[in-house]
């Protein structure tokens, strides 16, 4: 049961929205506001999502992409779940994104929304769990010579997925625990990996680095953005923060 104050009260008016938009609560919610914003937090994921990543957008526009693209791609995704948290206030349902379009625009607009976001769903957990396979088998191989073929990364991959799926069937008071360990992991992570970037080198890229020099080893134009195809690689390189600020619906 949900302990937070105000909780009672938010979860009353909220049965009444369903009611006046024809839907009884079935589901029971145990979640508070912090472990809501656990599970989009973990479902972001930067440290899965930019280290699994980072030689997209390395390779395809060099530091230009990776500063800019966090910048740009943020930007947008901020106006987008702002707007979905507007739409998400209105419409409380657990269908959320399928049926969000469905009452803005007809059943057919829903249709198409829930199928891509399931497929969706369904590419970026076996990219994340592929991703963490690569991952581990490469730290295994070093530290205990773990074998690094690509068999035994689907070996791995595959074990990683089927942890995933048991996860999943302890019920929500586990998940939403995991998912706040995972919250606190991931800030901690991040903190630690710019601390150690700042502290242990001993000499930093100048700030025209970082916000402006490029690099293209995608063998596709040149590495300036008067070649108007380098546009292209660097629309490439953004993929890096666009893959990582995803599934915060």
């Amino acid at each position: 049961m949900n302990t937070e104050p105000g909780a009672g009260h938010r979860s009353t008016e909220d049965e009444r929205l369903l009611h006046k938009l024809g839907y009884a609560q079935e589901l029971f919610r145990g979640m508070g506001s912090f472990q809501n914003f656990a599970i989009s937090f973990t479902i972001i994921s930067i440290l899965a999502g930019c280290l699994t990543s980072y030689f997209i957008a390395f390779n395809n526009g060099g530091p230009i992409a990776i500063t800019w693209g966090w910048l740009i791609v943020g930007g947008f995704c901020i106006v987008v779940a702002m707007a979905m948290g507007e739409i998400a206030s209105t419409y409380p349902t657990a269908g959320g994104l399928y049926y969000w379009a469905s009452r803005l625009g007809s059943p057919a607009w829903g249709w198409f929304t829930g199928w891509f976001n399931l497929i969706g769903q369904i590419a970026v957990t076996a990219a994340i769990g592929y991703g963490a396979a690569i991952f581990s088998t490469s730290l295994l191989n070093l530290l205990f010579d773990y074998p690094n073929s690509v068999g035994w990364t689907f070996v791995t991959f595959s074990m990683i997925m089927v942890f995933s799926a048991l996860v999943n069937t302890f019920g929500v008071n586990v998940t939403a625990l995991l998912n706040t360990i995972s919250a606190w992991w991931h800030m901690a992570g991040v903190l630690l990996i710019v601390a150690v970037l700042i502290i242990v080198p001993d000499d930093h890229q100048s700030i025209g680095f970082v916000f402006g020099e490029t690099i293209n080893n995608s063998g596709f134009s040149e590495a300036n953005f008067g070649d108007l195809t380098f546009w292209f690689v660097f629309g490439i390189g953004l993929l890096m923060a666009q893959y990582t600020i995803t599934g915060y619906d």
